[in-house]
């Protein structure tokens, strides 16, 4: 007894669009499922202004990469003296500038022989005050509390008042000797 196959089940019709539209329209939350317009166009619009700012913020990161690699190649000895020029005292260097011990009585007070009018330190701003050990620039006179100056010497070699150079351009190195190193 040979079996006959279950009949097979009629394909239904597929549907034109326009029945799919009257369907979506006679369905009540049809316009729940889909974003309003003005939802997707605020999307773009946030998208925009983001990659607008990302590339304002590479572009200057571009600029600021190109204009220091251009000076380092263009002008590498000048840019090299110029930087090693305000670079910081040597610790021996800064060590053999005077010192002394301040004291308001004597007239070896910092307004007596600086050109400046004030009795502090313009680092820290603090006045000077009896016993305070206090360290003098050879060149200009201005007078700064030792821990105060010797930080400071420690990464330029100028005056932070007058910036006057304490550096010689004796003790520069040459632009052969910076070439070399």
């Amino acid at each position: 007894m040979a079996q006959t196959p279950p009949p097979i089940p009629p394909i239904p019709p597929i549907p034109s669009p326009t029945s799919i539209r009257t369907l979506c329209d006679q369905d009540p939350h049809h316009d729940q499922l889909q974003p309003p317009n003005h939802l997707n166009s605020m999307v773009i619009l946030a998208a925009i202004f983001c990659a607008f700012v990302c590339a304002l913020g590479l572009n200057s990161m571009l600029q600021c990469v190109f204009q220091c690699a251009n000076r380092a190649l263009t002008e590498p000895v000048q840019w090299v003296a110029s930087r090693r020029l305000n670079s910081g005292l040597k610790k021996e260097e800064m060590v053999a500038l005077p010192t002394t011990t301040y004291s308001a009585n004597l007239n070896t007070s910092p307004s007596s022989s600086s050109s400046s009018s004030s009795s502090g330190c313009a680092i820290c701003l603090v006045d000077f005050s009896d016993g305070d050990k206090i360290r003098v620039l050879p060149k200009c006179n201005h007078w700064f509390h030792v821990a105060c100056i010797d930080k400071w010497l420690l990464c330029h070699s100028s005056c932070p008042t007058c910036r006057h150079r304490l550096k010689s351009s004796g003790s520069m190195p040459s632009l052969a000797e910076i070439v070399t190193t």
